[in-house]
């Protein structure tokens, strides 16, 4: 049925009435019990609140149901350009004002697109949540009073360009369309994916798009969540007040389940021309959300693919046979599939027949192997583990209690999915295994590099059917849903008194002379984020040793003398833990996050990895074979390398010039033996940093890290960073890739080093309206004015010794010469004229909130204190920014503004097709170069 026939159903006016409660779970002794109240309106809106002042803010997810599978064959991507739409005003509220608004209040806001739920959301401190419900109210009842064709033009290039930029431009871009494509029919809505295809939005006109909005936006089809610190019974007044009085939409039906369903295998090939490692996706349909078998299905999934003591981890990926491997149960409303992916290494030969035959030997062999306890053990573990660090936000926890009421009707249904899982059996399992994946059939999709089409598993035996699309019904101005008020809708409230906003206490120690501890107490979870900062990193590289760091961190994370690779990731699966060492530019980090009840056994595999490695000989070819390839993957990705373009470009050949895993040649002839000597040297703690923060005091850190100070040895002497000009001048330095639908743009000079509160924060300051939010001046002219991008944004990084000014953006191959026109244009009003008087007081606003967003999770919070240690700061260095933000000028931010912005600085950097580029680039009169990438 057409959405405007059901038009014609009359929307009844209702009066409102104070919302109904429905349901009502308090806090129990499980730490997974999310506390909630859920109420309904009269006119079917589902409201759950959930209280929680542990942090000054609060999260605010209006989710509707609707997505792709809602979207009718020929008006595939309408869920999604609908959520563009959304952010364009609405009757109330000004073109690109939520955004301004939001960004103001020193916010946060976004909205996503998947099959089933289209959810929009923000988190912003506590005094504004009244006008964040204003806000959610005004385009639920009355957007379509904004829309206009050129809104809906704009935002139709908007779409187009995320989907060149995202998939049309991207390596294995097109996988997922593909897929769905070979698993169902056409007429199933997970044949197409979210973004939808061109042919269809091109189709289509703005009556259509409202048309869309009145069959599937109104209230009874939605869930608001509220979460964080506020007041219950303000809280419902306000929503009754600005969502009671919007009319009910029509009659929303329960989706069916519609699993696929597949006779025998099916079989396609994706020739790739971005790609460099042959990709192998297989997919077996299996149940839908929801269903009893999805449990053991999850497991079936983790037992095959879900971590390095996976079965494919360990035969395929640990001997060589493939780059990366994996496999997952993913469940939608409609249908779920069990998928197993892997890379196969194109310098072992690249075909994918074997790597096919592999997996098959692998998946046969469950039926000999069984599953055991130990299986469901560690899924259950690692499910929980999920669980309670997902738990630690406002926005966590409202969007788990969105999902579940939108898609089942459970608000805990998440938590009670787990519930389920650990009560599954291992005869449930292999009852599952039996039932969907011995001997049944799968899609299976080849995708290989341009000419290279011998590599495909098998030849293609399934010719997806042409689209058949009915003949499109013209659609007349339709009438919009009238909303009756009883107070002045126009008035946008106004915020509370503000936050009071306090940096998370701190506590510092001293292990041993030189062992700096730095933490917060934080119990709001049972769990714990440590970051050990070790002095090294890419800075301690010699000559000839560039990707050492990345190397050495690597073969760090395979295990230790004791525990094989396999063995150290399945200890780590049983405590619901994690290890990860990786390299900075001045220190070699471990990150690890445990539970509260295992921090202890966690620690004690810390100690073994830092003092008992396994850096073994059988490891190191692999893992750096798997680098090796990885690395020439990357430069098969425009943002790659226009990012490391650019980057080179501003620091030559020094270490901060040159990628951080390194370069191809130099890693090739690495050695065992080097990656042993830089960990001798450079894994050491002497004056190195322990970050703590979650539910774990002073006194107990002194003791669980005292292992660090029977490190022997001295404290390494790490090597000065060597810091040259800008070793080119102003120009365009052009990086060809044939084919390229997009050019990646990145336009900037060499800049300042970072500072927590000189001229480095002054210069970010001053970008703010330049390229610094979404409402900035680059932005909406190349996204919203032009279309020509799906966003473009300008900043300042750095480390302590160097940094840049950047722009960065990906434009339609066809506007390149006019985006940098326009990009240089903003970069000299700018320059000229600073911000103006409403800019700056944007500016002030947004700063002087966003602390209250800052210190939330575990993760922030360690975040934070890891910046105090590196910079040497003293927390009320926050203070002091604030004090700068009151105080600056217009008149200052523009000096800032003509140091920076000047355009004839400029290097200009274009990833793109150069045989397309080439004579346009030569309009813009400015020296044009060729660059290469190793």
């Amino acid at each position: 049925m057409k959405y405007w026939s059901l038009l014609l159903l009359l929307f009844p006016l209702l009066a409102p009435a104070a919302p109904v409660l429905v349901d009502e779970v308090d806090k129990g002794q499980d730490e997974l019990v999310i506390p909630y109240r859920m109420y309904r309106l009269d006119n079917g809106l589902t409201l759950i609140l959930n209280p929680d002042k542990s942090d000054p803010l609060v999260h605010v997810e209006v989710t509707y149901h609707v997505g792709a599978a809602r979207e009718e064959v020929d008006q595939s991507g309408f869920a999604h350009f609908f959520e563009h739409m959304m952010f364009q005003g609405s009757k109330h509220v000004g073109d690109q004002e939520h955004f301004r608004l939001i960004n103001e209040a020193g916010g946060t806001m976004n909205g996503t697109t998947n099959q089933d739920r289209t959810n929009y959301y923000q988190t912003v401190p506590a005094n504004h949540l009244e006008k964040v419900l204003w806000l959610e109210a005004d385009r639920m009842g009355f957007l379509l009073e904004a829309v206009s064709q050129r809104k809906f033009e704009i935002q139709r290039d908007t779409v187009k360009n995320e989907r060149a930029q995202r998939i049309d431009n991207q390596p294995y871009g097109l996988v997922g369309e593909r897929m769905g494509e070979l698993l169902y029919p056409r007429d199933h809505p997970y044949s197409w994916q979210p973004i939808g295809y061109v042919e269809d939005l091109d189709r289509v006109d703005v009556n259509d798009l409202k048309a869309f909005f009145l069959r599937w936006y109104g209230p009874n089809n939605a869930t608001l969540v509220i979460s964080g610190d506020f007041d219950t019974e303000q809280a419902l007044a306000w929503v009754e007040q600005y969502f009671g009085p919007i009319p009910a939409g029509p009659k929303v039906p329960q989706a069916e389940p519609r699993p696929a369903r597949l006779e025998r295998d099916r079989h396609q090939t994706l020739v790739d021309s971005r790609i460099r490692m042959p990709m192998l996706y297989s997919s077996y349909p299996t149940v839908h959300l929801g269903h009893r078998d999805e449990a053991a299905l999850d497991v079936l999934a983790s037992v095959l693919g879900g971590g390095k003591s996976s079965l494919l981890y360990q035969q395929l990926v640990e001997t060589g046979k493939a780059v990366s491997a994996g496999a997952s149960h993913y469940c939608a409303e409609l249908a779920c599939t069990l998928s197993i992916w892997a890379y196969s290494n194109p310098s072992n030969g690249g075909s994918l027949a074997p790597l096919q035959q592999e997996i098959d030997g692998i998946v046969s062999a469950i039926a000999e192997r069984g599953i055991n306890a130990d299986d469901v053990h560690k899924a259950v573990t690692q499910l929980r583990a999920e669980l309670i660090l997902g738990l630690d936000s406002a926005e966590g926890k409202a969007r788990q209690l969105a999902l579940g009421q939108v898609l089942k009707d459970d608000p805990l249904y998440v938590i009670n999915a787990w519930r389920q899982l650990a009560e599954t059996t291992p005869e449930d399992v292999t009852a599952v295994y039996h039932r969907y994946v011995q001997d049944q059939p799968k899609a299976v999709l080849s995708v290989v590099p341009k000419g290279k089409i011998g590599w495909q598993v098998a030849e293609p035996d399934y010719l997806t059917p042409a689209r058949v699309l009915p003949e499109r019904e013209h659609i007349d101005e339709l009438p919009l849903r009238e909303v009756v008020d009883s107070f002045d809708r126009s008035r946008m409230p106004e915020a509370a008194e503000p936050v009071l906003v306090t940096v998370p206490p701190l506590w510092r120690e001293t292990l041993g002379d030189n062992i700096q501890l730095l933490g917060t107490v934080n119990s709001e979870i049972p769990a714990v984020s440590v970051i050990l900062a070790l002095p090294g990193g890419q800075r301690a590289e010699g000559e000839g040793e560039l990707g050492l760091a990345a190397l050495t961190a690597a073969m760090m994370n395979q295990g230790t003398e004791r525990l094989s690779s396999g063995a150290f990731s399945e200890a780590l699966e049983r405590l619901g833990a994690s290890i990860n060492v990786r390299p900075g530019f001045y220190t070699n980090l471990i990150e690890i996050t445990s539970l509260t009840d295992t921090l202890p056994q966690t620690l004690a595999l810390v100690e073994e990895l830092l003092f008992s490695p396994g850096l073994r000989e059988a490891d190191f070819e692999q893992v750096r074979s798997r680098l090796l390839e990885s690395m020439a993957q990357s430069r098969h990705q425009p943002s790659w390398l226009a990012q490391h373009g650019f980057r080179k470009l501003m620091y030559g050949e020094t270490r901060m010039g040159l990628p951080d895993e390194g370069e191809p040649g130099q890693l090739s002839r690495l050695t065992l033996e080097q990656v042993r000597q830089y960990y001798r040297r450079y894994y050491h703690p002497a004056n190195g940093h322990v970050i703590v923060a979650g539910d774990l005091g002073a006194e107990q850190a002194k003791q669980a890290f005292a292992f660090l100070t029977r490190w022997p040895g001295e404290a390494p002497e790490v090597p000065e960073v060597t810091v040259v000009p800008q070793p080119v001048d102003a120009g365009v330095y052009v990086i060809d890739v044939p084919g390229s639908l997009q050019s990646a743009l990145r336009i900037g000079r060499r800049a300042l080093p970072l500072d927590a509160t000189g001229p480095f924060f002054h210069a970010n300051l001053m970008n703010f309206n330049l390229g610094g939010n979404f409402n900035s001046r680059i932005n909406q002219n190349l996204r919203e004015d032009k279309g020509f991008t799906y966003g473009a944004h300008s900043y300042f990084t750095g480390n302590r010794n160097a940094g840049v000014f950047v722009v960065a953006t990906d434009v339609r191959g066809d506007v390149t010469v006019p985006a940098i026109e326009n990009i240089l244009a903003e970069l000299e009003r700018f320059r000229a004229g600073g911000p103006v008087p409403e800019e700056l007081a944007y500016l002030r606003s947004s700063y002087s909130q966003q602390d209250a967003l800052s210190y939330e999770t575990l993760s922030q919070k360690a975040g934070f204190l890891l910046q105090l240690a590196m910079m040497e700061l003293s927390p009320d260095y926050l203070s002091q920014q604030q004090r700068i933000v009151s105080s600056i000028d217009g008149e200052a931010l523009t000096r800032v503004a003509g140091e920076w912005l000047d355009p004839n600085e400029m290097v200009i950097v274009v990833v793109g097709d150069k045989a397309k580029l080439e004579k346009s680039l030569a309009q813009l009169n400015l020296p044009v170069h060729d660059l290469t990438m190793e």
